[in-house]
């Protein structure tokens, strides 16, 4: 392990270590001191963000946006705080830090045996929302995370995942998908972050009037296992409790072949996704590359 892998795995413990145990006010306060910092630096990340939202409120002049990157970073770190933290929150404490719109989507989803997928964006806190649908709901469920450089952060991801009651597969491998299809064969639920594809195989859609590319899985597993496909957004307002909603089903279109079916699907999960981020700009947590103009010719590099 390099030296920068050591410290970055070693930052993320003590965040885990030391976070969870303060006081919830004192741990707010730092989130917004860490974010204000990170944000007048200005780095690589707070530029991206600033640019990733111009596209998303393209009549924002310099000062809004500049507004608008300060609060994405303090709802980023929100979201960090939020995180570290979970493991040692009370389920009482899980089941009132969130509140959804349209549960019943998932819920008789899930009566009628089909299996049920839920697709987000990275808004909000995904993790809280689903340490909420396994505690409050009582449904365990199956994601799949991105490797993480060192291994030993992406242990630190899973076993913190796991512990929330969430079954967690590596995203690299190839055997995701089968696993994630068996799941729900048998009924089960699965959630997955999608709005960004980390394999370069994605579908193009128009994402705020430029092309994006976004993952098919989500849509492939819905046609292939006959699963109820169900977009949902988080936010935050200006209470301790995160919001939700899950959106009206994606349907499988009676005609077209696989990909022109997976093409109008993800379509609409993107249109859903951008419904989300324009009611909430500020709790979209996107500091990476997106759109394919902004990406570099290999269009797999961020």
């Amino acid at each position: 392990m390099s030296a920068q892998d050591r410290l970055t795995d070693t930052l993320y413990g003590l965040g885990w270590s030391t976070v969870r145990k303060l006081p919830e006010p004192v741990a707010v306060r730092l989130g917004r001191a860490i974010a204000d910092l990170a944000w007048k630096q200005r780095g690589k990340g707070v530029q991206r963000l600033e640019s990733n939202y111009a596209r998303v409120v393209p009549d924002a002049g310099p000062e809004r946006l500049a507004e608008l990157s300060r609060a994405g970073m303090r709802s980023y770190l929100r979201y960090w705080m939020e995180s570290f933290r979970l493991p040692a929150w009370s389920k009482e404490r899980i089941k009132g830090g969130f509140a959804v719109k349209d549960i019943h989507y998932v819920t008789e989803g899930m009566a009628s045996g089909k299996g049920v997928i839920l697709a987000l964006p990275h808004l909000g806190n995904w993790d809280l929302a689903g340490a909420w649908v396994t505690t409050e709901l009582g449904i365990p469920f199956t994601t799949v995370a991105e490797r993480l450089k060192p291994e030993t952060l992406y242990d630190r991801f899973v076993a913190y995942r796991e512990s929330l009651g969430m079954e967690v597969l590596p995203h690299s491998g190839g055997t995701a998908f089968g696993t994630l299809a068996r799941r729900l064969r048998d009924g089960g639920l699965v959630c997955l972050v999608a709005d960004r594809d980390l394999s370069a195989s994605g579908v193009e859609v128009d994402f705020f009037g430029d092309t994006a590319r976004m993952p098919a899985g989500p849509a492939l597993l819905a046609q292939q296992t006959g699963a109820l496909l169900l977009p949902v957004t988080l936010w935050y307002d200006d209470s301790p409790v995160m919001r939700g909603r899950v959106h009206p089903p994606v349907e499988v279109p009676e005609s077209g072949t696989r990909a022109e079916k997976t093409s109008v699907m993800t379509q609409a999960l993107a249109d859903a996704f951008a419904t989300g981020i324009a009611d909430h700009p500020e709790d979209w947590h996107m500091l990476q590359r997106l759109w394919l103009a902004d990406l570099d010719p290999a269009k797999g590099s961020t």
